[in-house]
């Protein structure tokens, strides 16, 4: 699903890729530059077995709920990774493409319990049954805000639609943008071997 669809040249624009942890975003992030479009990293986060490819994280997104804004304009006709509890935060004097990564909760919960027990924290220091009610509510109020923003384009990418049927997500992408992305690279950088914790 999409809204507030403009035809503004990308390099005015912000682009976002968003969504809770372990949903896909690194994956998208991958996509976006194969397409064509810079991302806005600092390598800080190096890829770990959680995400070999990389994160593709820039630091100072950490800090938009702090008010550290002053990046904002290096991000403009680049591709940023916003986590769907920082996006919120974004400020309205940028225009911003948002693309928000779904994906199954108990794909989510599983993700991050591996992630948890190889960094030897505990995970089960709150309950699944609690945390897919937590997200649940998260994505709504996320959502709610994309929708009700004047200067954000909104696309919802279902992470597990894209690894079983890429193409069809793949154009409604490249429409979103104008159709100015290499939907070919897109489609090469999907890596089903990284599909794990499958519970659909």
């Amino acid at each position: 699903m999409a809204f507030k669809r403009k035809k503004e040249n990308i390099k005015d624009r912000i682009v976002v890729v968003s969504g809770l942890p372990r949903s896909g975003t690194s994956m998208m992030i991958k996509m976006l530059e194969a397409g064509g479009i810079v991302i806005l990293t600092d390598h800080e986060r190096k890829a770990d077995e959680d995400n070999p490819k990389g994160y593709f994280e820039y630091e100072r997104v950490k800090k938009l709920k702090d008010g550290d804004v002053d990046w904002l304009p290096q991000a403009k006709g680049k591709v940023v990774k916003i986590i769907a509890a920082l996006v919120t935060h974004l400020p309205h004097s940028y225009e911003y493409d948002v693309i928000f990564m779904r994906r199954a909760i108990p794909e989510i919960l599983a993700s991050q319990r591996q992630m948890l027990i190889r960094r030897g924290e505990d995970p089960d220091k709150v309950e699944d049954e609690v945390l897919a009610v937590l997200f649940e509510k998260h994505l709504a109020q996320v959502i709610d805000w994309a929708k009700k923003q004047k200067n954000v384009r909104f696309i919802e990418v279902d992470y597990n639609d894209m690894l079983k049927d890429p193409d069809p997500l793949i154009r409604n992408i490249n429409r979103f943008f104008g159709n100015r992305l290499d939907a070919n690279q897109m489609a090469s950088v999907i890596d089903p071997e990284l599909y794990r914790q499958r519970k659909t």
